[in-house]
Formats: C-alpha cells, structure tokens, sequence
C-alpha cells in the first residue's frame, strides 16, 4: 500500500530539554543509521550551538548506552515532523519498510490522547503499543506521562528506539521501553499475564491486507485483563478490515469512540469480554 509522508509543520518545542539536548532532538538524523550517534555528537560540537563538548559527550553516551537495537541499514530515511502535546516531535522513517512509516490511523490515536488525556488518565498509566512502527504513538504517550513498552518486530526495533530516545530523553518522566514482540508467538513467557498487567493497549493501523490477523487478535486478548482498555485505531481499506472487526466484537465489549471521515479511520475501545 502506498505511504503518505505528509509533514506537519510546527511551532518550535515547549523548552523541556537544555540546548544540546535539543539540537539532538531536533537535528536532522543521517540517511543511513549507520554511525548515526558519532553524526550527531560531531554536529553538537561544530556549530557551537549545543552546549559544551563535555555536554554533548555525555548525551551522546546515554544515547549509546540505552540504543540496544541497530536501526536497519535502509538506503534512505527522511525525518518527518509532527506536533502533539505542545512538542514537536521528529520521526525518522523510510518507505522501505511498512514498520517505519507513521500511517494515519496512528496521527488519529496520537489525536484522541491529547485530547482525553485527563479522561484517560494517562499519568503514570502501564501502556503497550503494539505494532508501534516508528514510534510516534508511543512517544506521545510517553510525553503524556506514561510507562510505555513499544514492541514490534525484531526488524522494526532498532528505528522505533532510536526515535523514542531522540524524542523522549531527558523529556518524559519514564523513557519507554522497547520489547520484541511477534504476534501468537511465546506470549506467555515474554509477556506472562501474571507478572504484568497493563492500564491499556495501544494499536493502530495493524489491520491490513496480510496472514495474521488471529495471531493479532489472540495477541490482543493475551495482553488484555481486567481493567485493560484496548484502544485500535485503523484505516478501513479492505474486507477483511471488518471481518477482523466482527471478530474482535465477539470477544470485547466494544465502543466506537471517535471517526476521521477524511482519512476514514475509525478508533475503538474494547474490554475483554468475561464469562
């Protein structure tokens, strides 16, 4: 399917960082990730805009301590600008790959949080983003005053950490954690219900024309317990959209809670039916 990389322009940052945390928040990332942490330490030290040496030394070595994953070695990135919660937030992403390009349904969920965030309780909340691409929902969320747990696959998680740290660090009262996470498989042993119990779960634009659409939904009914409120954004394009619909019907309890007509996506909330 195509992708839409429309940027947003945006008024500058709610000042939350110091001068050489910004530069890398807002800086342009290289093309290729290779290399992309020595890239940004050089441009902080060059231009003389970003605080002392020692300052941008000691970002650029949070940076490399908490980067766990390696972004994919795409043949090009662009950075993409969105504005949400009073920040501007840059997003690294390429059309290489559907998991590093931000799809509507996703600008839509970022949309309903700020909007509700006192509704929804947000500070503080146990979120997981599933299917979190490059990033953007979860950092909102994070930005809001979540502990947030991206995950997506293993291929996706070197670009969606690397865009929660460049936007969250220093910024956010927790910085988000990014966790491998593929649809059906090992639920209960990476993610045992006992041990963990999230305020909600995040999804957007993961219904789409592919074979995994069971896996998903049991994904999303292993995540779920009592209390946990499923909030799945989509862009309905195809048939097999509203059959995933239907089928998610059947096992929550499901509220329709906003519609986009101009980008026809429909957001959801769903609490786990219990007998």
């Amino acid at each position: 399917m195509p992708a839409v990389l429309s940027s947003q322009q945006a008024p500058a940052m709610d000042v939350c960082l110091s001068s050489a945390q910004q530069s890398l928040c807002l800086g342009e990332a290289p093309n290729s990730p290779g290399g992309w942490l020595e890239e940004e330490e050089g441009a902080l030290q060059e231009d003389g805009t970003g605080g002392p040496p020692g300052d941008a030394h000691n970002i650029e070595s949070s940076l490399r301590s908490l980067q766990k994953f390696v972004p994919t070695d795409y043949a090009s990135y662009t950075q993409e600008h969105y504005q949400f919660a009073g920040k501007k937030i840059v997003i690294q992403e390429s059309i290489e790959s559907y998991g590093a390009v931000v799809w509507p349904a996703a600008t839509a969920l970022c949309q309903y949080l700020e909007e509700h965030q006192e509704e929804l309780n947000l500070q503080d909340a146990k979120i997981l983003e599933i299917g979190a691409g490059p990033g953007l929902v979860s950092i909102v969320a994070s930005i809001l005053g979540a502990q947030v747990t991206a995950t997506d696959l293993p291929d996706v998680l070197g670009n969606l950490q690397y865009n929660l740290l460049k936007n969250t660090l220093k910024c956010t009262a927790h910085l988000p954690e990014v966790k491998e996470l593929v649809w059906g498989q090992d639920l209960e042993q990476n993610f045992p219900r006992a041990a963990q119990h999230y305020d909600y779960v995040l999804a957007s634009d993961v219904v789409y024309h592919h074979y995994f659409l069971d896996k998903l939904l049991l994904t999303m009914v292993h995540l779920s317990q009592q209390g946990t409120v499923v909030l799945w954004a989509n862009k309905f394009r195809f048939s097999t959209d509203y059959e995933f619909l239907d089928k998610f019907k059947q096992v929550f309890d499901t509220t329709l809670l906003a519609e986009y007509p101009e980008s026809t996506v429909k957001l959801f909330k769903g609490t786990l039916k219990w007998d």
